[in-house]
């Protein structure tokens, strides 16, 4: 790692929620707020930094990842499905009115849903993951969006799929499979649902037991990597060398986003999945949701998929 800036500063708690596998955090520019998921707590959480406010509803089956929605309502992969969540009627009330759109694999009875984000041109990319303790590569990506339905990608089989976000022009794909230590990108085709030009982006093997996570791509072209077993979110240039490296102070950060409203903080959720009695003891906020001011604004609004 030399040559490459630790920075000085730790982010720092905002939301105290110890969930149980938390992921797939988002800023939402319009409401002004954070939205995530706790995995096995099957939860959606809502964090408004402006006020304070802060949320959650309970899921009938357990959220991957979640998209913003042109007409302000949010999608959900949960394990089995794809759901439509009204959150104005969740934030009204203690309820949060759920739509079916597509089933998710129902004929694999190991797999589910697991990261995803809305690309910029109105769909919705997400993987599925096996969850058998040998992760076979049985997981696939899909596109999803009201118009065409559920298509799948043509990239090969994938054990864990995570780090998907997107170029600024929509036209590149990252991802990974968190088996591996590396991050990918590709050609994307939001209209055909194809991608090409496969190729090894970055390399995440510089941190014994790090893994990559979840991802997000900032106004510079950079990629932020949450590094799951590593303790930090490190910076890749446009080019793939590392540039900055975050470190956290809990063993597991899960995803990242960058928000505020000047777009200049960046949110890391984080989770305890796995960890030993003793590890917990360690770190008990393991599971709740960071936040480090960047000074400057490199955030790059959030994408939507198009309503329906």
């Amino acid at each position: 790692m030399v040559g490459v800036p630790m920075s000085q500063s730790v982010p720092r708690i905002i939301v105290d929620s110890r969930c149980a596998h938390g992921e797939g955090v988002v800023w939402c520019a319009r409401r002004q707020l954070l939205l995530w998921v706790d995995i096995d707590g099957a939860q959606l959480w809502l964090h408004r930094p402006g006020d304070g406010l802060t949320r959650q509803w309970p899921l009938p089956d357990r959220p991957g990842c979640l998209g913003l929605v042109e007409d302000g309502s949010v999608l959900l992969a949960l394990a089995k499905g794809l759901y439509l969540a009204d959150l104005d009627a969740g934030l009204d009330g203690n309820e949060l009115p759920l739509r079916h759109l597509a089933p998710v694999e129902p004929e694999l009875a190991h797999t589910r849903s697991n990261d995803g984000r809305a690309d910029r041109h109105g769909n919705f990319v997400f993987g599925t993951m096996n969850e058998h303790p040998e992760h076979a590569p049985t997981g696939a990506f899909y596109q999803f969006s009201f118009r065409h339905g559920l298509r799948r990608l043509p990239l090969p089989g994938v054990a864990i799929p995570n780090s998907i976000c997107f170029s600024a022009d929509g036209r590149t794909l990252y991802y990974c499979d968190s088996v591996r230590q590396q991050i990918l990108c590709a050609g994307y085709d939001p209209d055909t649902a194809q991608v090409h030009d496969a190729r090894v982006f970055a390399q995440v093997d510089d941190h014994p037991g790090a893994s990559p996570d979840g991802s997000t791509l900032d106004a510079q072209g950079g990629l932020w990597n949450a590094q799951w077993g590593g303790a930090r979110v490190v910076r890749y240039r446009a080019d793939g060398s590392r540039d900055r490296i975050v470190p956290m102070p809990v063993p597991q950060p899960s995803c990242c986003t960058i928000g505020g409203p000047g777009l200049d903080t960046l949110y890391v959720i984080t989770s305890p999945q796995g960890l030993g009695d003793d590890a917990r003891a360690q770190y008990p906020h393991s599971g709740s949701l960071y936040a480090l001011a960047l000074g400057e604004p490199l955030g790059l609004e959030e994408s939507r998929v198009a309503a329906p």
